[in-house]
């Protein structure tokens, strides 16, 4: 737990939450690539934090801040109660999960599917914010199945915003809720961005956040003339470096970016604390195997890795012995 102040928080670009992606162990290595790029937890549901292993869910490192917690739920005590502890922890925002399409988070009323449901997703983040001092956030979509017109949206926004909600991210997508798996959900309903462009119109004093698509700085740099920031998903994940310039082109940070193989030799202390503690180097060893991407000796970087990071007893050294593979 940490005791970290909460700092304004600069969300011209952030790293989205997503499922089995960004963990504790990729968020490390994200925040050893930009200092100030935004990231995101996985979603957390709200009644794993009151029922379950909380440490297991929340604990984080110091150094991964500015870091946001996202949670899932639609009770408004319970996710109230979920954000009080998560705060505790030393997050720097919460933010509501309204847009994961998924058959499994429907059934437990989470996700896309409260799009439906303006007024009690207004009753969560009101719950949320009295008893919190960090931001209280929505990301969501543009709509759901055949709902999914610019009134249907803006109707939705004018509610979480009488709500209090002051900053919202904008998945430019549809949700389709059934005959459509979550990956098909990211790439089959078409990106209209014009449809978050106008919320901003329209909710001039709100921050609007812009998600979906968007692989490159300079996408981002054209997105920022109609909304006030991007979220990366993918890009980011598959491939890492690709944050290095961030805090040079989009926060005006110009300090040296660090080099691929520097990022590697700081991630290995990381990798042999957690070892320390017991955790098999595969578990962070995944989030590195895209870090050489497109460099020569990429392939047999990850190759030496892949093959030998799942292996009984296999150590931190695998990282060292997969970097002496790159020319």
């Amino acid at each position: 737990m940490t005791d970290a102040a909460p700092q304004p928080l600069d969300r011209r670009l952030s790293v989205a939450p997503m499922m089995d992606w960004t963990t504790r162990d990729y968020r490390y290595l994200a925040r050893l690539i930009t200092r100030h790029t935004l990231l995101y937890t996985e979603m957390v549901v709200a009644q794993a934090i009151l029922h379950g292993d909380r440490d297991r869910f929340l604990s984080f490192n110091d150094e991964e801040h500015p870091v946001a917690l996202q949670l899932g739920g639609s009770d408004p005590r319970q996710l109230a109660e979920a954000a009080r502890i998560s705060e505790q922890y030393g997050y720097n925002e919460i933010n509501l999960n309204v847009g994961c399409p998924s058959d499994r988070v429907q059934q437990g009323k989470i996700g896309a599917i409260l799009m439906a449901e303006p007024e009690l997703v207004g009753e969560c983040v009101e719950a949320m914010q009295a008893v919190v001092s960090v931001p209280v956030t929505v990301k969501t979509r543009i709509g759901i199945d055949d709902q999914d017109d610019y009134d249907f949206l803006f109707r939705f926004v004018e509610q979480i915003e009488r709500a209090g909600c002051t900053s919202l991210t904008i998945h430019a997508r549809k949700a389709i809720l059934s005959g459509l798996s979550p990956k098909e959900n990211r790439e089959i309903p078409p990106l209209i961005y014009q449809r978050a462009y106008a919320i901003k119109q329209a909710f001039a004093h709100m921050e609007i956040i812009l998600n979906g698509g968007v692989k490159t700085l300079q996408e981002v740099h054209d997105h920022m003339g109609e909304v006030d920031g991007v979220m990366i998903g993918r890009e980011a994940y598959q491939n890492p470096y690709f944050l290095a310039d961030a805090d040079q082109v989009v926060f005006g940070d110009a300090r040296p970016v660090p080099s691929r193989r520097e990022v590697a030799e700081q991630f290995l202390p990381y990798l042999e604390r957690r070892y320390a503690l017991g955790h098999a180097p595969k578990h962070a060893l995944r989030h590195i195997l895209n870090l050489f991407q497109g460099e020569p000796g990429a392939r047999k970087f990850r190759r030496h890795l892949s093959e030998n990071m799942h292996k009984p007893g296999t150590t931190p050294q695998v990282l060292m012995d997969a970097l002496a593979q790159l020319p």
